[in-house]
């Protein structure tokens, strides 16, 4: 788990898209939106949801980088609220 959290942390994005996605926290259901972001019908642990909201925001941090015409920013936001609301449901390290 001290990867996980050690993933996230590192990771840089620019400022707007962290605004954005503290802003929208309040909003994040985990049922409704781990089955439209990763395709996971029944949410299951958040050591299981990261490593693969990790790789899709990688793969929309990527577009971003190269000004793909696939990128999309609200699919990027909405994998950061989510990497961030699981992020919160890791237990805690001493």
């Amino acid at each position: 788990m001290t990867d996980l959290k050690a993933a996230i942390t590192g990771l840089e994005r620019p400022r707007l898209l962290i605004r954005a996605a503290r802003a929208g926290l309040a909003d994040y259901d985990r049922r409704r939106d781990l089955g439209r972001l990763i395709g996971m019908t029944t949410p299951q642990g958040p050591d299981r949801t990261l490593p693969r909201l990790i790789e899709a925001e990688d793969q929309q941090e990527e577009r971003r980088r190269e000004g793909s015409l696939t990128y999309s920013f609200a699919r990027h936001i909405d994998l950061l609220i989510a990497l961030m609301a699981e992020a919160r449901l890791l237990p805690a390290t001493a």
